[in-house]
């Protein structure tokens, strides 16, 4: 029987050569294979850009021999080294193999081959030492001893370059794809008939087999297309999935009530909403009043008002009778969240005391360092019912922990928790799950709001509340211009004379390791690679907080009022520090990115990066967010003493450029893996999305997320599609679709 896609692969390969790709990429099926794709394609005259290696990294390159050198070794006389180097036509790669000269008669000046090895540097020169290879029969040849396959395949001028491991060149997975492909039987398609006429989409089976052997670069480019619409639409449909079971879910409805709490709140603002909050609260106050729970994503800029939105969503529970619990990633932001939502009520806040409102609730904490009589208090407050908000950090999801009512979660920068945190605390709201409204400061590009947010409502807040202040941004290259360093503490002195603070933010705390720190802060979105060790970046250690502040407090900053924050002071001094740098009792404060996200000090106007180049794009722009929140303007320096022209002085450049925090998603987007933006890092799996790209493929996403909903919404299991129903749970594992519909 011919093998299909489900078959194992050694009924199409042989058992040394299955055993081979199950050990090193696990690819089981003779489908696993297929799709495993070239990474890339080299051309004979348009081969592999040699200027684009990096040493450390293992590469095949495709490249003519041009060079051959054989001469003994320095230190062993008698033992011979064979220099081969090789060109791209624009640059050159060296060879070396010890005690290998007879390789000499098989490397000829002229002759093409695919190169395998590892990256290394000797003397300013770029090398593969005893790489693998295999030499390509140049047209009119007879066939050299690795058989004609080969040279059908380097005539074909597209040349498949398969991601490979060790022992398991590229070459090798290539002849078994071959292999393969010369005897699969006929692949079913399950895409709809239907779809692929609407979508001009070619069938499955000749899109797996030009992408293995594209005749030319319009086949390979109509593969590609098939592909990745496949992928698109598997995301899609399990989406459109999610959207309707969550629709069919019931829910307490929580209408708004007149003369309630929300009423008063409203009453009591000392600034008119934005058109933005008014209109999105309206949407909010329509989800939470209907017999299905709300899952709703609320992104909006720095300082675009979203806390105000939570709270009067909060208090529209608070008014029906029920709960609101607020998420926060850190204790710094839970205690600000607690702290401005006590504030802001005033004595509505005060249930049970003397100055309390006629209608009122409470507002209790819980963190995990608070000392045990005010953790007894606010278990009692959440378990009684007589807070109606709770607001905390992960403490929230521990056991002991217990709602009266829960109806409501707000997730405050939901990127920093795991989906099974977020689900723990949904999982609190007892028989029918509570309204979930997430909230983010990093804007989303549009691409990854399809993907990743697409059982989500999503509301975007764009219009900055009135009195918002312009931000100016300045990088400070130390390394070239060193005076400009003197320079920005200058500035720092002018500000706090002017009667304004500063910040002053360290990658690093000076204590703890750097992976302790990152527990300690939540200085890291684990939904981002951090910033790449880029050429020509220094690797001293990241500057501390403990390092920077008595330098500063001796030197330049010696006249003014420093205090210190980090994630590794007790709760106590913590909300200390912090409440003297909001009344005033502080000129500057020298922190971590504990204060990345929710500080509100509208008289801080400065503020200053030290290593700046440490931080990803989203994350300076969350930090700039922190100054220019009153009437004078703001101002941000970012320090680095990374050279012009490395991709580190790039982001900085970038991050200065502009405050649109949408087009910074944008190329933080394009400098991270799009697996970890899919949620591959918190489900622990890797992606299976291979070829779509959330970059360049939006109308693809947009497209098939279009027949996904339609289709789904006639038939919702896809029983009148048995194979699609397979490929789509084939590309969205278990793992995957309970990360999308927890996300």
């Amino acid at each position: 029987m011919q093998p299909t896609l489900a078959s194992p692969l050694r009924d199409a390969v042989g058992d040394k050569t299955a055993k081979a790709l199950i050990e090193k990429l696990d690819l089981h099926t003779v489908g696993d294979l297929l799709h495993h794709y070239p990474r890339r394609y080299a051309e004979r005259g348009e081969v592999s850009d040699l200027g684009a290696l990096e040493i450390g990294e293992h590469v095949t390159v495709a490249a003519k021999i041009d060079k051959i050198t054989v001469r003994p070794m320095r230190q062993k006389p008698r033992s011979k080294m064979l220099e081969v180097t090789v060109t791209d036509g624009r640059r050159y790669l060296q060879l070396t193999f010890f005690n290998q000269a007879w390789r000499e008669r098989q490397l000829t000046i002229g002759r093409w081959g695919l190169f395998s090895g590892k990256v290394g540097q000797f003397r300013d020169k770029l090398q593969l030492n005893q790489p693998d290879y295999q030499l390509l029969a140049e047209p009119g040849e007879l066939a050299d001893s690795q058989g004609s396959d080969v040279l059908a395949e380097f005539a074909n001028a597209l040349i498949p370059v398969y991601p490979a491991a060790a022992n398991v060149p590229t070459w090798t997975i290539a002849r078994a794809v071959r292999a393969t492909l010369d005897i699969l039987a006929d692949v079913d398609d399950p895409m709809p008939e239907a779809i692929r006429r609407r979508r001009h989409l070619p069938d499955l089976d000749g899109a797996l087999r030009a992408i293995h052997q594209p005749a030319s670069k319009e086949d390979l480019y109509r593969a590609k297309y098939r592909l990745k619409w496949d992928e698109a639409f598997g995301l899609q449909a399990t989406l459109a999935q999610r959207r309707l079971a969550a629709a069919a879910r019931p829910a307490t409805a929580r209408p708004p009530r007149l003369g309630g709490l929300l009423e008063a709140f409203d009453a009591a603002l000392p600034f008119a909403l934005t058109e933005g909050q008014a209109r999105i609260g309206d949407e909010i106050a329509d989800d939470l009043a209907a017999e299905h729970p709300m899952h709703r994503l609320l992104q909006g800029e720095v300082g675009s008002g979203k806390t105000v939105v939570a709270i009067r969503a909060m208090l529209q529970i608070v008014d029906s009778g029920g709960q609101a619990a607020l998420l926060a990633p850190t204790e710094v932001l839970a205690a600000q969240h607690a702290r401005s939502i006590r504030a802001m009520l005033g004595p509505m806040a005060r249930a049970g005391e003397l100055d309390a409102a006629e209608t009122a609730t409470r507002v209790a904490l819980l963190t995990g360092s608070l000392a045990a009589a005010p953790r007894r208090a606010a278990l009692a407050e959440a378990a009684d019912g007589s807070a109606g908000i709770v607001v905390g950090t992960h403490a929230l999801l521990s056991e002991g922990v217990e709602f009266a009512d829960l109806g409501l979660v707000v997730v405050d920068e939901q990127h920093r928790f795991g989906v099974e945190q977020r689900d723990a605390l949904r999982a609190k709201g007892g028989e029918t799950p509570p309204h979930v409204l997430v909230m983010t400061a990093t804007p989303i590009p549009r691409t990854v709001a399809m993907t990743v947010f697409g059982d989500l409502e999503t509301s975007a807040l764009t219009q900055l509340p009135s009195g918002r202040s312009p931000i100016a941004t300045s990088v400070v290259p130390v390394a070239e211009k060193p005076g400009w360093l003197a320079r920005a503490w200058q500035r720092v002195n002018e500000e706090v004379a002017a009667g304004h603070q500063a910040y002053i933010v360290c990658p690093r705390i000076g204590e703890a390791t750097a992976e302790e720190e990152d527990e300690l802060d939540g200085a890291d979105d684990p939904n981002l690679e951090p910033p790449p060790e880029d050429e020509g970046t220094a690797k001293r250690p990241p500057l501390a907080v403990l390092e920077v502040a008595p330098k500063l407090a001796e030197g330049p900053l010696t006249d003014l009022r420093i205090g210190i924050l980090h994630g590794k002071l007790p709760p106590d001094e913590k909300d200390a520090v912090m409440s003297d740098f909001a009344a005033h009792r502080l000129d500057v404060l020298v922190a971590t990115t504990v204060i990345e996200v929710g500080v509100d000090v509208p008289n801080s106007t400065a503020m200053v990066i030290m290593d700046a180049d440490r931080f990803g794009v989203s994350q300076l722009h969350q930090l700039r967010g922190r100054v220019g929140r009153g009437s004078a303007a703001g101002l941000c320096l970012l320090v680095t003493d990374a050279p012009a022209g490395t991709k580190a002085r790039e982001r900085l450049d970038a991050v200065a450029s502009t405050t649109d925090g949408f087009e910074l998603a944008q190329l933080d987007l394009e400098q991270r893996r799009e697996g970890d933006v899919l949620g591959v890092a918190q489900s622990g799996r890797r992606s299976r999305l291979k070829l779509l790209s959330l970059i360049q493929d939006e109308d693809v996403i947009k497209d098939a997320r279009t027949e996904a909903t339609t289709l789904v919404s006639e038939d919702p299991e896809l029983r009148a599609h048995p194979g699609l129903a397979a490929a789509v749970d084939a590309l969205v594992d278990p793992d995957a679709a309970d990360y999308l519909e927890k996300t």
